[in-house]
C-alpha cells in the first residue's frame, strides 16, 4: 500500500490561504504600507507553482506505479480527472456569465467547461480568471502518461528536469510566454516527480529535512533581492515538498485543520473571488476606518465563505452520488 505523506496537506492549506490573501490585497486597494503588505503578501502569487510541484508529486503517488506496470485503466483515469474538476468549475463559470453576461463571456465559459483551454495560446480568459491554473494542471493530466515515460528512470528524470528548466527560460526570454503555458510550468511538475522517485531516501534521512528547511529560509530571503525569481521559486518549492515528505506525525503541516482545508483547496482557490465579489456587493470590505483591520476581516470573510461553499459543494455531491447508486 502506498505510503501517505500527510504533511503535504499543510502545504496545500497554507498556500491556499496565501493566494486568497494576495488576491484580496491586489483587488481591494486598501491603503496599507510596510514590507509585509508591499512585498511579502504580493509574493504569495507564486504559491501556484508550489501547487504544481505538489501536483506532480501527488499524481505520482497515486498513478506512477500503475502506469509503469501497465495496470491503469486509462478510461477510468481521465473520467476521474473530469469528475473531480468539471462540475464545480462549470457551476462557477455559469454563475460568472450570469453576473456579467456577454457573448465574450459565453465563449470563454464554453472554453472553460471543455477543460482544454490550457492548450489555447494566449487565451487570457476572464471568466473565473484564476482558472488559468486549472488549464495548466489539466494539460499536465493530458501529458501524464508521457510524463511517466520521462520519469521512467532517475537518469531520464534528471535530463527531463534540465530540459524543462531550459524551456522555462526560453519561454519567457524568447517567446514571451509565462505561467499560463504548460511548457513554462513543466519544470515544477517534473520536480515533484523527481521528489517522488527519491521519497524513501528523503523519508529515511533526517538530515535532509533540516537541509531542506535551511534552503527554504535562504531562498525566502534571496527572493526579495533578485530580479529574476523563477528559479528561486522553483528551489523553494522543491525544498518545501522535500521538507513535508520528510515529516511524520502531527505538526503544523499535519493536523485536523490543515487536513480539512486541504481536502477543498482546489475548490477554495476557484471560488474565493466569487465570494469576494459577493462580500463587495454586501459592503463588507470596509466596515471600519482602518484599512489594516478591513483587510484582516475581508480575508476572514472570504476564506471562511470559500471554505463553506467548497464544503457544501462536496456534501451535496456526496448526497447526489449516494442517491444515484440506489
Amino acid at each position: 500500500m502506498e505510503k501517505k505523506y500527510e504533511a503535504i496537506n499543510g502545504l496545500r492549506a497554507y498556500s491556499c490561504l496565501g493566494i486568497v490573501m494576495m488576491h484580496i490585497l491586489s483587488v481591494a486597494k486598501y491603503a496599507t504600507n510596510g514590507f509585509v503588505f508591499k512585498q511579502v503578501i504580493p509574493s504569495f502569487t507564486h504559491l501556484v507553482f508550489l501547487f504544481m510541484t505538489i501536483s506532480g508529486f501527488g499524481m505520482c503517488c497515486g498513478y506512477y506505479d500503475k502506469f509503469m506496470s501497465g495496470k491503469i485503466d486509462i478510461v477510468s483515469f481521465y473520467r476521474k480527472r473530469y469528475l473531480k474538476i468539471l462540475p464545480f468549475f462549470a457551476f462557477l463559470s455559469v454563475i460568472d456569465v450570469i453576473l456579467a453576461p456577454s457573448i465574450s463571456s459565453v465563449y470563454e465559459a464554453f472554453a472553460n467547461v471543455t477543460l482544454v483551454f490550457g492548450l489555447i495560446p494566449n487565451a487570457n480568459i476572464s471568466v473565473i480568471g484564476v482558472g488559468w491554473f486549472l488549464g495548466v494542471v489539466f494539460a499536465f493530466y493530458f501529458l501524464f502518461p508521457f510524463y511517466c515515460f520521462l520519469l521512467s528512470t532517475k537518469k531520464k528524470a534528471w535530463i527531463t528536469f534540465a530540459i524543462s528548466c531550459a524551456l522555462n527560460y526560453i519561454c519567457n526570454a524568447y517567446f514571451g510566454v509565462e505561467r499560463e503555458s504548460i511548457v513554462f510550468c513543466f519544470c515544477f511538475f517534473v520536480s515533484g516527480g523527481i521528489i517522488y522517485l527519491y521519497r524513501d531516501l528523503i523519508a529515511s534521512k533526517r538530515g535532509i529535512r533540516w537541509a531542506a528547511l535551511f534552503i527554504m529560509v535562504i531562498m525566502s530571503m534571496v527572493y526579495f533581492s533578485v530580479a529574476t525569481k523563477i528559479f528561486i521559486i522553483l528551489l523553494f518549492d522543491i525544498t518545501a515538498v522535500i521538507f513535508a515528505v520528510s515529516l511524520v506525525g502531527n505538526n503544523l503541516l499535519n493536523n485536523c485543520i490543515t487536513k480539512f482545508i486541504s481536502g477543498f483547496s482546489l475548490e477554495i482557490y476557484l471560488c474565493h473571488m466569487v465570494i469576494y465579489r459577493a462580500a463587495e456587493k454586501m459592503h463588507l470590505l470596509r466596515m471600519t476606518s482602518n484599512d489594516y483591520i478591513n483587510y484582516f476581516f475581508t480575508v476572514v470573510i472570504v476564506f471562511s465563505g470559500a471554505v463553506l461553499v467548497a464544503w457544501g459543494w462536496k456534501a451535496i455531491t456526496r448526497v447526489v452520488a449516494t442517491w444515484m447508486k440506489r
